[in-house]
């Protein structure tokens, strides 16, 4: 099979966003202890979290509310959040303290790299894709994250049977990424009874998510498993 170019198009911007004071704190003093910095090498979750434990990775978790409820809710699992947002990494580092919680590491850079460089394959549990920026846009679709090659190394990095849960509140996005991962071999689509019985199937209520709801749109819950 004739594995997807990589492409070299970001999938993000940086938004506009004040940074409080304690936020900049947490970014200084937090990150050290919660933090993993990007290098183009594989991490060992067992070595980052001192056990070998189910590995959950949370790409774009914006202000990091989501990722915490999981956290908390699942202590058994290990989290790996991913985001460049610095509001949303000082408000989760912030709410880890707080919370006193051990089982999530923040890495602070492009998704798409930290996959295709720093995970190994067939290494994580479960991967979630919760609102990610939808790029409504036609002529920005190119920047959708969800994109052939990306597609392929959440495939590498998985582990058979592992499950990829995406939601969006823009009907096009959920079109546009059903679209890819039915033409993805190495993924099949779960029916949502199917998904309700999957270890990870639990998605609290997000900020994206209100403000959809809100604006009226109508949020879309993708499932998908990894087979061998």
């Amino acid at each position: 099979m004739t594995q997807p170019h990589h492409r070299k198009v970001r999938s993000f911007v940086q938004r506009a966003g004040r940074t409080t004071a304690a936020q900049k704190r947490a970014m200084r003093d937090l990150i050290p202890r919660f933090g993993i910095p990007f290098r183009e090498c594989t991490l060992d979750p067992g070595l980052v979290f001192g056990r070998r434990a189910p590995v959950v990775l949370d790409i774009g978790f914006g202000d990091g509310s989501a990722l915490l409820t999981l956290a908390a809710n699942h202590p058994a699992n290990d989290y790996l959040g991913i985001e460049v947002h610095e509001p949303g990494i000082g408000h989760l580092l912030l709410q880890l303290q707080r919370a006193g919680l051990e089982n999530v590491r923040i890495i602070p850079h492009d998704a798409v790299e930290v996959v295709r460089h720093m995970l190994s394959p067939r290494r994580v549990d479960a991967v979630n894709l919760f609102f990610p920026d939808p790029w409504p846009k036609k002529r920005h679709h190119k920047r959708r994250i969800v994109q052939p090659g990306f597609v392929h190394d959440i495939a590498r990095v998985l582990k058979p049977g592992g499950t990829f849960h995406i939601a969006t509140d823009w009907a096009d996005y959920a079109e546009h990424a059903a679209s890819v991962m039915d033409d993805c071999e190495q993924f099949e689509a779960l029916s949502p009874q199917q998904a309700s019985s999957e270890p990870f199937f639990d998605r609290p209520t997000t900020k994206f998510e209100r403000r959809g709801i809100a604006l009226g749109h109508t949020v879309t819950d993708l499932h998908f498993r990894r087979i061998d």
